[in-house]
């Protein structure tokens, strides 16, 4: 009788306790379960829960609750990872890009300083300090040729002008020798004519 009687309380005891715990299983959950992050949970649960024997004691909705949350907290920490990791590589991708760019871009600079040190000549890469000595010292020769060469027309047309003088000197000396002489010859010829005229009447058998 006794062992029967030790065994409903035994029974009822475990009865009452299960419906005590379905009980507060069913009671509405505190808000930091619905509102706070998962650290202010688990503080929660550190503050209200009593240890037996290296065991805590968490109610089954609160403990689904707090899985429940570190789960899909862990979830998105996942996503914001995967989606880091693909922001990286897209950034790696596009910085690997840039440098290509700078690349291009230090190779072209390089090529136009290079070029604007340098001006072709007649196929040729010539510098442009050598090119700039060149072209002055061609610029120089280039201009004591031309005073050289105005120097000498300046001589030549001096020599011109004074040999021109000197035809025309030699042209009016000649008209006047021309002249003198035809004047001389225009006396001769009247003396030999006169001459001949006086022997005519010198001769004998002559008229008076």
């Amino acid at each position: 009788m006794s062992h029967s009687v030790l065994k409903f309380s035994v029974v009822a005891v475990i009865a009452f306790t299960a419906v005590i715990r379905g009980n507060s299983q069913n009671a509405g959950l505190p808000d930091v379960f619905k509102q706070q992050p998962v650290p202010e949970q688990l503080k929660y649960l550190e503050e209200h829960t009593r240890i037996y024997d290296n065991y805590r004691a968490i109610r089954e909705d609160m403990f689904r609750v707090v899985s429940k949350n570190t789960i899909d907290s862990i979830n998105k920490q996942r996503q914001k990872i995967n989606s880091l990791t693909q922001q990286t590589v897209k950034l790696n991708l596009h910085i690997d890009s840039l440098n290509k760019i700078l690349a291009g871009t230090s190779n072209d600079l390089e090529k136009a300083v290079r070029t604007k040190e340098n001006i072709p000549v007649l196929g040729m890469s010539v510098n442009k300090t050598s090119y700039n000595s060149i072209m002055w010292g061609i610029t120089g020769i280039l201009l004591l040729l031309l005073i050289i060469g105005y120097f000498s027309y300046k001589q030549n047309r001096n020599n011109t002008l004074r040999t021109r003088r000197d035809i025309e000197e030699l042209k009016t000396e000649f008209e006047e020798y021309k002249k003198k002489a035809r004047l001389e010859r225009e006396k001769t010829t009247m003396e030999h004519f006169n001459e001949i005229k006086k022997l005519k009447a010198n001769l004998p058998g002559s008229r008076p």
